[in-house]
Formats: C-alpha cells, sequence, structure tokens
C-alpha cells in the first residue's frame, strides 16, 4: 500500500509519520526549496514562518489540552519540540532551524517515507492527503476550487518583525513574564502615556501595503495587524498586544501605560519577536514607526512584518469529519487548507488525517473522535459549522460540549475540561489500537 502526501508542512509530517506507523509507503511531495513561498526561507519540511512559539503546553489551556491529546495518538513533532525548546515561560516556544532540521531529518531516515522536491499542480488520484498550507500555489488551489464545488475562502495574515538581542537598550527593556508565570523569558519595553500616544499616531498614519482584493472581513481575527487594531480606537492596543496588566513595573519607576513583549526565537537567544505585532506595513514604514518604541531605537531588524495569502476550503461544505472529501473517496484534507488555524491546531489535523487515511486503505470503518475532547471538537467544527461565512478556528475550550453542572471558577472549569478531555482520548486511543 502507498499513499502520497502533497505539502511537507507540520500538518503533511504528521500525516506521514501516522501512515508510515501503520506500515503504508508513503510520498511527500514538497516543491521548496526549489519554489518558495513568499514568506519561507529555507527548504526543510515542517518550516515555522509566522512565529516560533507552539503556545502553552499546560493541558488546563486549550493548547496545553491539544498537545497532551497528540502525544497520545503519536505526535511525531512534539518530541521534536520539546528536543529544540528555548525559554519561554508557559509556552512552548523552539529554535526554528533546529526544530524543522530535526523534523527533516526524522522523516528522511524512516524506511517507508520518501520525500520528492516537486511541485505538484494537479490532484493526485487517491489514496492522498493533501496539506499544501496557506499559501497554496495557484493551480494547485484552482484544482481544489473545482473538486470543492464551492468557491474558495480566503483571508490575509501577518508576519511579525524580528529583532536582535544585542542592538536592544537593555537600559530600557526588562525581562518579566505576565503575572510572573513561568521564568522571566520575555523582553519587555514600557512605554509612558506620553510615549504610546506618540507611537498611536504614527502608527494609524503609517504607509501600509494593500494586498490585492484586500477585503478586512476576511483578516483573520487572532492575526490581526496591529494597525488594523489600532484604527479601531485609541486604547484598543492597550487592551490587546500592548496590554500591561500582569508585569510589575522596573523597580523604582512607574507602572507602564502599555508595553510590548519580546519572545526568544533561537537556541542562542540572539534573535527576538515583537509578540501580536503582525503588520502589512511597508519595511521603511516598519522601521521608522517600531523605532518609537522604548528599547528599540536602534534596533536591528533582521526579518521584517510582511502580509500574505492565506487559502482555505469551505470544509463544513465538503468534508467529512475523517477530513475526506464527500465527493472524492481517498482525498483527504489536512492543516491550515481546512479551516484550522494554529500550528499545533494544523499538526493535530494532520495526524487526524493520517490515522484516518490509513484506516480507509485498510478497509476498516471510520472511526470519529469524542467531541468531548479538544481536537475532537475542533474537527466536528471545521466540518459541520453551520456558520454563513465559515471562518478559520484555533483550539478554545469555547468548543467542548458543556460540563455537567455549572462551574464559575475559571480555573476549576478549564481542569475539568481537561479531566474529561484525557479520559476520552486515552479511552478513544485504546480503541483505536484494538480496531488496528
Amino acid at each position: 500500500m502507498h499513499a502520497d502526501i502533497i505539502g511537507g508542512g507540520l500538518a503533511g509530517c504528521e500525516a506521514a509519520y501516522a501512515l508510515a506507523r501503520q506500515g503504508i509507503r508513503v510520498t511527500i511531495w514538497e516543491m521548496r526549496p526549489d519554489k518558495q513561498t513568499p514568506v519561507h526561507q529555507g527548504g526543510d519540511l515542517a518550516e515555522l514562518v509566522c512565529s516560533n512559539s507552539l503556545k502553552s503546553e499546560h493541558s488546563d489551556t486549550a493548547q496545553g489540552l491539544l498537545k497532551a491529546e497528540m502525544t497520545i495518538l503519536g505526535s511525531l513533532l512534539l518530541p521534536c519540540a520539546q528536543a529544540t525548546r528555548v525559554p519561554a515561560g508557559s509556552a512552548l516556544a523552539v529554535d526554528r532551524s533546529r526544530f524543522s532540521r530535526m523534523v527533516t531529518e526524522q522523516i528522511e531516515a524512516h524506511p517507508l517515507i520518501t520525500v520528492r522536491r516537486e511541485e505538484i499542480t494537479t490532484i493526485p488520484q487517491a489514496p492522498c492527503i493533501i496539506c499544501t498550507g496557506p499559501l497554496t500555489s495557484a493551480p494547485l488551489a484552482k484544482a481544489l476550487q473545482e473538486i470543492s464545488g464551492a468557491e474558495n475562502l480566503y483571508f490575509y495574515d501577518a508576519v511579525a518583525p524580528t529583532v536582535t538581542r544585542v542592538s536592544l537598550d537593555e537600559s530600557i527593556v526588562y525581562k518579566a513574564s505576565r503575572y510572573g508565570k513561568g521564568s522571566a523569558d520575555y523582553y519587555n519595553c514600557p512605554m509612558t502615556r506620553e510615549e504610546y500616544l506618540c507611537f498611536y499616531e504614527q502608527l494609524v498614519a503609517a504607509d501600509a501595503l494593500e494586498p490585492h482584493a484586500a477585503d478586512r472581513e476576511m483578516v483573520f481575527e487572532g492575526c490581526m495587524p496591529i494597525e488594523f487594531i489600532a484604527q479601531r480606537g485609541v486604547d484598543t492596543l492597550r487592551f490587546g498586544p500592548m496590554r500591561p496588566v500582569g508585569l510589575s513595573p522596573v523597580e523604582g519607576g512607574p507602572r507602564p501605560y502599555a508595553v510590548v513583549q519580546l519572545r526568544q526565537e533561537d537556541k542562542e537567544g540572539q534573535l527576538w519577536g515583537l509578540v501580536g505585532f503582525q503588520t502589512r506595513l511597508r519595511w521603511g514604514e516598519q522601521d521608522r514607526v517600531l523605532r518609537l518604541i522604548p528599547g528599540l531605537k536602534n534596533a536591528e531588524f533582521v526579518r521584517y512584518g510582511v502580509m500574505h495569502r492565506n487559502t482555505y476550503i469551505n470544509s463544513p461544505r465538503c468534508l467529512s469529519p475523517d477530513l475526506q472529501f464527500t465527493t472524492r473517496p481517498g482525498l483527504f484534507i489536512a492543516g491550515q487548507l481546512t479551516g484550522v488555524e494554529g500550528y499545533m491546531e494544523s499538526a493535530a489535523s494532520g495526524l487526524w488525517a493520517g490515522l484516518c487515511l490509513a484506516r480507509w486503505m485498510q478497509g476498516k470503518k471510520p472511526l470519529e473522535l469524542p467531541e468531548t475532547t479538544m481536537l475532537g471538537a475542533l474537527i466536528k467544527h471545521i466540518s459541520s459549522a453551520a456558520n454563513a461565512k465559515f471562518q478559520p478556528m484555533n483550539a478554545n475550550f469555547g468548543l467542548l460540549p458543556a460540563l455537567p453542572g455549572k462551574i464559575k471558577d475559571k480555573k476549576q472549569r478549564n481542569l475539568a475540561y481537561m479531566t474529561r478531555s484525557l479520559k476520552h482520548m486515552h479511552e478513544f486511543s485504546e480503541l483505536l489500537q484494538n480496531t488496528l
């Protein structure tokens, strides 16, 4: 038995590994490095482009719970992330280059997996999983649109800038984590009211790129560019990415009116990304406006923010709960193409698609994840959402069915969700193993 995986990102790697674990030979087709996207920089598989953070690993958070469920199901990427992690408080952040290199080495070393460096422009015959991501090439996107029978949706995503640590003014920036959670792993750039208002005025007046056919309603809320946020009101940033709550002032100094946080992006701590500062400003404007942030006056920008197109299909119309096209048996979709949003959500959908395709190839009855699990709830949402305008979705506790009884305390409620979800995922994993 043999299956094709189109796309060597997070979802593609998890899907290939899940299939290979079932004894199925897999070919991953990846167009990089011969043909690059606007945001990828290298040729390794599973390259992270928007951020180096995989978010919280605490299982009483939605992101942490999803990671715990993926571990139960046999994730490839999470052990690689643990082996290449960098300090980031309560979040799991990785050295990007080392992470993608380790994933690539493990995939290429697997005896049942072959990696082909070629672009695929047409839909292969089944069995196949397409997980080419939000930057799917135009020919393949057109082919997907024809198969889906519904118009592809799209939105614009943004990448935050990165600066070097040595260029930070450490007489101004200081290390701390919000609410003291974990170790003090973030650099913080505190602002007075006057500094904030100056920055705000320059930001809203700055020149920004206009993507082709840009439609603000199609920009995903979780990746909203800072200039979009700022245009909603003068204090919107202070209640968003620049919120000062949970951060103590520098000893002897005033409490910050607003704060910009920087998160470590490489193992050596030389590169730091501006947290929540996705932007579509022109690069010259980024250089000018972002230097108004205290501590960044002489910053060395090794990566400016960029805006790029994200493509995804109308999954509730097209996909069954196993992520298989309802009109094309044996053709599966995974990753951000399905309408999941986020690194781990994409990877988890690839893992699930791989498990489902293996069962389909083996002639076994498809299984459905319990909707009380985070992954099960996410898959149910993207395959059955009734919204007129289907939009990408992150893992969140709001997707889960209500708990019996009412728990007012949020932390206790999340712990109850976690306990129930992990119990049901362990039970599902045992069922899965018994039916292999």
